[in-house]
C-alpha cells in the first residue's frame, strides 16, 4: 500500500513539474525578430493595410459606438469576465506610437505584447498567427498613419485565477502554437487564398466553432459551429447542409451574401451582419469568390439521424395564434414570406437549425440585414421581446419550427429567459 502512494505521488509531482515547467516557458520573454529590412511604409502600403484590416475587421472590436476609430475601449464579454480592446492608434502613450514592425508581428503571430506580456486570445491570434509578415507590416503601416488619440486604455475586468499570466500561460500551453498558413498544393491559388482569408485574416473559426470549457475553439469537423460566448446567438455550421453549407449554392450567391448580406436564399443577421456591414462587402470581388470558392469545397459532416419531435399540440396553437396576429403580415399564412422583402419560413434552414437560439434572438432582438451597396435599404424585423412573455415567445419559436412541413425540437421558456439574461447583462 505504500509502495502505491509514494508511486502515486511520485506520477503527481512528475505531472506538476511538468505543467510548472510548461507555465515557465510560456512566460519567458522571447526575443523579438528583426525588423523586415524592406519595410518602408508608403501609400501604396497604407492602402493595403488599410484593405487588410477591413479583410480582418479590426475595427469591429478596435471602436467603440460613437468613438474615434481604432481607439479601443470597446468590452468584450467572455465566461471569465470582460476584456476591454487596447488603442489601435499611434498615440506614442496608450496606442501604437512607440512599436516597431518586428513588435506589432510578435503580437499577430505569436500573442504577446510590445512588453513580453501574453495576450488574451480574445484577440485572436489563434487565427492571425497565419498571417504572413508582409501582410502584418502592412496592417501596421496603416494603423500608424491614424490620427493619433490619446484614449487611454481600460483594464480587464477578468475573474481570479483567469486575470493571472501563469493561467493564460497553461492555456497557451494546452491550447496554441504558433503557425503559418501552408497552401495546399493540389488545391488552386483561388482556393488556397480563401484558406488564407478563412482561416487566418476572417478569423471564422472564433465564431463558427464550438468552445470548450477553457474557451478554446474545439471542433472536429472544420467550422463546424457553436454558439458565441455570452451573445446567444448560434453561429450554424459551414460544414452541414442541414445548418450554412453553401456547398451546393451556386458561386455567385455565396459572393452575393458575402457582399450585400442578402441573395434569393437567405440573409445574414446577427453578429454576421455586422461582419458584413463592417468587413466583407468591402472586399474584392476576387477575395470573395476565393472564399466561397473554399466554403463551397469544406468536407461536409454526416447528417445526424432526428427522431420527430413530440410537441404538445396546445403549445403548437398558442404559437400558431400569435404567429397569425404578429407575423403573417409579412411572412405569409403559410411561412412563404415576400422575394426581395421578407424571407420565408417554410423550408427556411436558418429556422429548422437543431439550435432554436436564433430564432428567439430575432423574435426578442428583432432580424436586421446589414446597410450595404447591394442591399442600401434592408428591410428589418421589428422586436416583439417586450410584449410577450417568455412562454409565448417560446411557443411561437416551436410553431415555426414545426409548421409548414418544418421539423425541429421545441424551443422551452428557459430558453427564452436565459437569452433575455443575457442581453440584459451585455454591452
Amino acid at each position: 500500500m505504500r509502495r502505491w502512494l509514494i508511486g502515486i505521488a511520485s506520477v503527481v509531482a512528475l505531472l506538476l513539474g511538468a505543467v510548472l515547467a510548461a507555465i515557465a516557458w510560456q512566460l519567458r520573454d522571447e526575443p523579438e525578430e528583426a525588423a523586415a529590412p524592406t519595410f518602408i511604409s508608403s501609400p501604396a502600403l497604407i492602402a493595403r493595410g488599410a484593405y487588410l484590416a477591413r479583410a480582418g475587421n479590426c475595427a469591429g472590436c478596435h471602436t467603440t459606438r460613437g468613438g474615434a476609430a481604432y481607439a479601443g475601449g470597446r468590452g468584450i464579454a467572455t465566461p471569465f469576465g470582460t476584456i476591454y480592446a487596447p488603442n489601435l492608434t499611434p498615440d506614442p502613450t496608450h496606442g501604437l506610437g512607440g512599436w516597431s514592425s518586428a513588435q506589432f508581428w510578435r503580437a499577430m503571430h505569436h500573442g504577446r505584447a510590445r512588453d513580453g506580456r501574453l495576450l488574451y486570445p480574445a484577440f485572436p491570434y489563434p487565427s492571425f498567427t497565419q498571417v504572413t509578415r508582409e501582410d502584418s507590416d502592412a496592417i501596421y503601416a496603416f494603423l500608424l498613419s491614424l490620427p493619433p488619440v490619446a484614449q487611454p486604455n481600460r483594464a480587464h475586468e477578468l475573474r481570479f485565477p483567469y486575470d493571472t499570466q501563469a493561467a493564460l500561460a497553461l492555456w497557451r500551453t494546452l491550447f496554441f502554437r504558433p503557425g503559418v498558413h501552408e497552401p495546399q498544393p493540389d488545391k488552386s491559388a483561388q482556393w488556397n487564398r480563401g484558406s488564407y482569408l478563412v482561416r487566418g485574416l476572417g478569423h471564422c473559426v472564433a465564431c463558427h466553432a464550438n468552445r470548450n470549457l477553457l474557451g478554446a475553439t474545439s471542433e472536429s469537423v472544420e467550422l463546424s459551429g457553436g454558439l458565441i460566448p455570452m451573445q446567444n446567438w448560434y453561429a450554424p455550421s459551414l460544414a452541414s447542409r442541414e445548418e450554412a453549407s453553401v456547398a451546393d449554392w451556386p458561386l455567385e450567391d455565396v459572393v452575393d451574401l458575402l457582399r450585400a448580406g442578402t441573395t434569393s436564399r437567405g440573409a445574414v443577421m446577427g453578429p454576421m451582419a455586422e461582419v458584413v456591414f463592417r468587413s466583407t462587402q468591402h472586399l474584392s470581388d476576387e477575395d470573395l469568390t476565393a472564399m466561397a470558392v473554399f466554403l463551397k469545397d469544406l468536407p461536409q459532416a454526416k447528417p445526424p439521424k432526428h427522431d420527430p419531435p413530440e410537441i404538445d399540440a396546445s403549445i403548437l396553437a398558442r404559437g400558431k395564434r400569435i404567429y397569425d396576429d404578429r407575423c403573417a403580415q409579412c411572412h405569409g399564412e403559410q411561412g412563404q414570406g415576400v422575394p426581395g422583402a421578407y424571407p420565408p419560413l417554410a423550408g427556411n434552414r436558418g429556422v429548422t437549425m437543431s439550435s432554436g437560439a436564433n430564432v428567439v434572438q430575432a423574435i426578442v432582438l428583432g432580424g436586421f440585414a446589414p446597410a450595404t451597396r447591394g442591399n442600401p435599404r434592408p428591410y428589418g424585423m421589428p422586436p416583439i421581446g417586450l410584449e410577450y412573455g417568455d412562454a409565448d415567445i417560446a411557443a411561437v419559436a416551436t410553431y415555426v419550427r414545426n409548421a409548414w412541413g418544418n421539423q425541429a425540437p421545441q424551443v422551452l421558456p428557459l430558453q427564452v429567459m436565459r437569452a433575455r439574461g443575457v442581453q440584459a447583462g451585455g454591452e
